[in-house]
């Protein structure tokens, strides 16, 4: 049977690799998810959810217990550059660089395995979610009534981990992932003749006392044991060599582990914002964006997941979180559960998150599968 089974989920899962959806233009994606699981004979199935998203249900039993599994459908904006691999993307500047691809074809496979074993009885709702990549899938499918229209008591997700072991599973303690947010400083000075400065008040002068200084915060503001990243990315500003410029805008990123650190680092920005504008005589304006929290396991859920981990493969519990960002981290907002990586291999020659070169381990799909399973069948056992 594992043969069989990866077999199958390489080829769902190259098919999706040659034909990606973009963060909300998964409809393809999704039709082909449907048609996957009526071939199972799955019959509960609601379609556009939150957009694109789908939301197949599993009933076994009189069990009264129910758990969520979740994969992330959508591709990213970037043009591919694996051009010795036949199922390369087939849609220009779209590819599925990030291995949603494998996330869809690995909760297609545990509905498989979920069929084929008798063992368990009980709800377990697969949520096959779209638009992860700041498209706001997460939130959508939530505002659509995911946990009011499929109630479940737990959830489970997630994520191939270039660098890992391939098929080895990281379970985190607590933070997982970290949230993030977007940041803006504008400063406002008096335009001029680049050879008579006194005449101006320079924004531009403010714009880089204020790069330097806004690395203090993570510096001298945080808890160097709970780690934080502030990166002023986008600097705009000035048309002519010859002119001191009225406006200078400072756009970044920002990352954290601990709630608590998000409002220290917005507090932090806009005192230095208005610190520096006051002393070069001009004047800031600062907005701050909040994007995805923090993904943090919940204790009992981690536990769970590192239990059904260690039932189907190698599983670490040393492995640091990342202060890349997650959207689901809004549904562990909602209900306990827990995320978890699982190693993709050498991150190497571009088989790195993002990278135009990445593509997903085939090899890791049944691990994937199985890991989910388990994890359900634990949850609706009441582990």
């Amino acid at each position: 049977m594992h043969t069989d089974l990866s077999a199958t989920l390489t080829a769902w899962r190259r098919h999706l690799h040659a034909n990606p959806g973009l963060t909300l233009h998964e409809g393809e994606t999704a039709a082909f998810v449907v048609a996957r699981l009526k071939e199972m004979g799955v019959a509960d199935i609601a379609e556009n959810v939150g957009g694109h998203g789908v939301v197949a249900t599993l009933r076994r039993g009189g069990g009264n217990r129910s758990v969520g599994l979740r994969a992330d459908m959508d591709a990213l904006p970037i043009q591919e550059q694996n051009e010795d691999i036949p199922w390369k993307s087939t849609n220009p500047g779209v590819m599925h660089a990030c291995g949603h691809d494998g996330h869809t074809a690995a909760l297609l496979g545990a509905a498989k395995v979920l069929l084929d074993d008798p063992a368990w009885t009980g709800t377990v709702r697969l949520v096959f979610q779209p638009a992860e990549e700041g498209g706001g899938g997460a939130k959508s499918m939530i505002a659509d009534g995911l946990f009011e229209r499929f109630p479940m008591e737990r959830i489970f997700g997630w994520h191939n981990w270039p660098g890992l072991p391939a098929g080895t599973i990281a379970v985190h303690d607590r933070a997982v992932m970290a949230a993030g947010a977007r940041f803006e400083i504008v400063f406002d000075g008096h335009a001029g003749h680049a050879a008579l400065p006194h005449l101006t008040r320079d924004p531009m002068i403010a714009a880089g006392h204020a790069i330097v200084a806004v690395q203090s915060i993570v510096a001298r503001n945080l808890d160097p044991l709970n780690g934080g990243v502030v990166s002023i990315t986008v600097v705009e500003g000035g048309e002519a060599q010859n002119q001191i410029t009225a406006r200078v805008t400072l756009k970044g990123t920002a990352r954290w582990l601990r709630d608590e650190d998000g409002a220290t680092i917005e507090e932090s920005l806009d005192r230095i914002a208005r610190g520096v504008a006051a002393t070069f005589g001009v004047h800031a304006s600062f907005s701050f964006r909040a994007g995805v929290m923090v993904t943090a396991n919940s204790p009992a859920e981690r536990d769970l997941a590192a239990a059904a981990a260690a039932a189907v493969t190698q599983l670490r519990r040393d492995v640091p979180p990342a202060m890349t960002g997650e959207d689901f981290a809004w549904y562990l907002k909602m209900v306990p559960g827990a995320f978890v990586w699982i190693g993709n291999g050498p991150a190497e020659n571009g088989r790195e998150l993002h990278h135009p070169r990445y593509d997903f381990n085939d090899e890791i799909l049944p691990t994937a599968s199985r890991f989910l399973a388990e994890a359900a069948k634990r949850a609706l056992a009441g582990s």
